[in-house]
């Protein structure tokens, strides 16, 4: 059955737009039209101002809801953490495994593949992260499992199924000839947990590798002899940057510089980095066994390690417009369109359009959540 939302602004990706209806038939959207052009018989429901914009879409997401992928490799698991995150406007998603034993991370890909099978709500691939790290920029992963890249991971990976499939890995643990054939086999291969050189990272993008991880965070940062990953992101415009904008990873000033080098074209997608206390009362949870506490909306090990984050994308979105100032509208696009196209999902996501999906979410003059949809059917907020 087909309905028409009207009375909001929409914005549809790339344009605000007033005095518009959004027709949706199904899972689908099938139009955005003049408010007295929709047809006849078409029921209409009528929403009270704000902005309609597309469902946001988060490529990193390591727990939701009291749940850490890590510890619940499964479909169940990743509904968890999807019904959790979708409360917060999150209608897409990559539930993201961290560094882990062989047979904890290929369980995750094998339920991620399950999942989007059986139509789980905004699950909508995997990231694997790790554990092809560098133990000297490891943040919270595990030492003692962080390694090398072997030929018998490499193969594993590439007969993998399900996609897209992002993989970060430092160049320090997997090398170019590698990175070029993960790239063939469809995977997107970031480059983070890394102290590599800007010579070294500029050569592992011409290999393959087009995204980095957390921008900033746990990689080798701008110097003025040796740019390092930071300068080799920033400099490469082919190149994708996720970055968490809470307020507690990233100086605002340094994200403002991120922002003005990668204007044209912007290739910066905000992530979250979620941890399983988003959407949930509890404070503490286990991570590879280490105790991770949540205090005053940070999230730290015993030695201060931050933790990942306890972000929400409304809560990213809301960062983005208020301390970094930027315009709602390239938010928007930051929360969702460009994550979208770096996946290589825009035909699909990141958009309201004729043929993509009906994820939206509405939002008030106050960037406060009135309402989520994910392929047409309305999220319960509460």
């Amino acid at each position: 059955m087909a309905i028409a939302l009207v009375g909001a602004d929409i914005f549809d990706g790339e344009a605000r737009r007033a005095g518009r209806a959004l027709l949706i038939e199904g899972a689908r959207v099938e139009a955005v039209l003049p408010e007295d052009q929709v047809p006849p018989g078409i029921e209409t429901r009528r929403l009270a101002g704000g902005l309609l914009a597309p469902g946001f879409v988060d490529i990193q997401v390591n727990g939701g809801g009291g749940v850490l992928f890590n510890e619940a490799p499964s479909v169940e698991g990743i509904r968890a953490i999807c019904a959790a995150h979708a409360r917060f406007g999150s209608t897409a998603l990559l539930p993201t495994v961290i560094t882990d034993r062989p047979e904890v991370t290929f369980a995750a890909i094998a339920a991620a593949q399950a999942a989007m099978e059986q139509g789980v709500p905004g699950c909508a691939g995997i990231h694997v992260e790790g554990p092809f790290l560098s133990l000297a920029r490891k943040g919270a992963h595990d030492p003692a499992l962080i390694r090398r890249m072997e030929p018998d991971d490499l193969a594993a990976l590439c007969a993998t199924t399900v996609r897209p499939l992002l993989l970060t890995v430092a160049p320090e643990s997997v090398s170019n000839e590698q990175i070029a054939a993960l790239a063939a086999a469809g995977i997107r291969v970031s480059l983070g947990h890394t102290d590599t050189s800007y010579d070294t990272a500029t050569a592992a993008f011409a290999a393959g590798a087009s995204c980095v991880t957390h921008l900033f965070n746990a990689m080798s940062q701008l110097g003025n002899r040796e740019p390092g990953l930071v300068g080799a992101a920033l400099d490469s415009l082919d190149v994708w940057c996720g970055f968490i904008p809470d307020g507690q990873h990233v100086h605002p000033a340094a994200l403002g510089t991120a922002l003005r080098a990668k204007r044209d074209p912007c290739k910066l997608v905000a992530i979250t980095d979620a941890m399983p206390t988003v959407g949930s009362n509890e404070d503490v949870f286990q991570l590879n066994g280490r105790t991770a506490r949540r205090e005053n909306g940070r999230l730290t090990l015993a030695d201060d390690t931050l933790a990942g984050s306890d972000l929400s994308m409304i809560g990213a979105l809301r960062y983005l417009v208020g301390p970094l100032g930027m315009p709602l509208d390239d938010a928007l696009r930051m929360c969702a369109l460009h994550a979208a196209e770096f996946l290589g999902l825009f035909q699909t996501h990141g958009r309201l359009a004729a043929g993509t999906r009906a994820d939206m979410v509405w939002i008030d003059e106050s960037l406060d959540l009135k309402g989520v949809w994910i392929g047409g059917e309305p999220v319960a907020l509460s």
